[in-house]
């Protein structure tokens, strides 16, 4: 059976430790920049520590033996962990997502100086290159929308990602520099690390997130139900302060200071003129492409917060389309399982301000 709602808010003097709560150097991890910022863990009665990480696979890891209690992540990583898709199976779910869209695919300026314009232009490129020379894609984990967008943007262009190119993950702080090497011939991400690309003249963006599939489900607040069990006072004040958040992330009048604060060394350090690009809707392609891209990053309007299992069927059959996952190892309540409507909802009730926040 699901975990029941929690019954009654946090008290700070229950708490015997820091929550440890993961995340990886990217544009979506802002709300927990926001919330540790603006004091909102404080003010929902916990003490959390973030801990910034190297790899998806590393979140995934933490969260399965304990070293993390909560972390940023990408949906589709709760199939593989539930499934034991890499790693031993362990129960989990969310109750919060954090954001829609934020991701862009990049590809080399060599491919650029090759004649490569767009996906038509590369298969022509794909089909013209020895047989044993493949281009060479990176994705940040094997079970992520990254995953998917890239493989569907080949597919849509005539070329089989199984045989036609290699597919590898590379966690996303390091795409840039391994674009640089040339061991990289281009690689899907969240920002900035494709508009850094771009800057620093390595590379261009064909087509990003927003465009490619509008209204996906990017980045979930992970956790394993024993811990949404055992600690259900803290999860649910948890989700309510990411999600004060996520609503400040989302006001066009935040998104200046919120470039700023990730600059920060704590969080994405690099320049605030990366970061501002994509989160003020104005996401540069390169070679003077520039797109309005107002919704680029949603972190909260429109509903997106609310993890609703129409929303993880949608993905889940998205994931066995692209053959991530065998439809014979899913049970039909799977996704209702993992995207916790529920718990969301009693998290906001038993926080009915979790909305508000202070203004930077």
């Amino acid at each position: 059976m699901p975990p029941a709602p929690p019954a009654s808010p946090v008290s700070s003097a229950t708490q015997p430790r820091p929550l440890r709560v993961g995340f990886l150097a990217l544009t979506d991890a802002a709300p927990f920049a926001v919330a540790a910022q603006q004091d909102l863990f404080a003010r929902h009665g916990l003490r959390v520590e973030l801990r910034r990480e190297i790899g998806w696979a590393t979140i995934r890891e933490k969260i399965i033996y304990g070293e993390l209690d909560a972390a940023h992540a990408p949906a589709p990583m709760l199939w593989s962990t539930q499934l034991g898709l890499g790693c031993p199976p362990t129960a989990v779910l969310t109750a919060l997502v954090l954001n829609l869209h934020g991701n862009a695919l990049t590809l080399s300026r060599a491919l650029w100086d090759a004649g490569v314009r767009d996906a038509a232009s590369l298969r022509t490129h794909v089909q013209n290159r020895p047989a044993r020379q493949p281009l060479t894609f990176g994705i940040v984990f094997h079970h992520s929308s990254h995953h998917l967008l890239l493989r569907d943007w080949l597919l849509a262009a005539g070329i089989n990602p199984e045989r036609d190119v290699r597919i590898v993950i590379v966690p996303p702080a390091q795409m840039f520099r391994n674009l640089v090497a040339g061991t990289l011939d281009g690689y899907c991400a969240g920002e900035p690390w494709n508009t850094l690309a771009v800057r620093e003249g390595a590379g261009w963006c064909p087509t990003w997130s927003a465009a490619q599939s509008p209204g996906h489900v990017e980045k979930v607040l992970l956790v394993t139900q024993r811990f949404a069990e055992k600690n259900a006072a803290e999860h649910a004040a948890l989700v309510a302060a990411l999600a004060a958040a996520c609503a400040w992330c989302d006001e066009p009048s935040n998104r200046e200071p919120l470039a700023t604060l990730l600059s920060d060394a704590r969080y994405l350090n690099l320049s605030a003129r990366i970061i501002a690009p994509a989160l003020l809707g104005r996401f540069d392609c390169g070679h003077g492409r520039v797109e309005s891209t107002p919704d680029f990053h949603v972190f909260a309007r429109a509903g997106a917060n609310v993890p609703t299992a129409a929303q993880a069927a949608a993905l889940q059959a998205e994931l066995v389309a692209a053959g991530l996952l065998s439809a014979s190892a899913l049970s039909p309540e799977l996704p209702r399982r993992l995207f916790r409507e529920d718990l969301h909802r009693a998290a906001l009730t038993l926080h009915p301000h979790s909305h508000e926040a202070h203004t930077t």
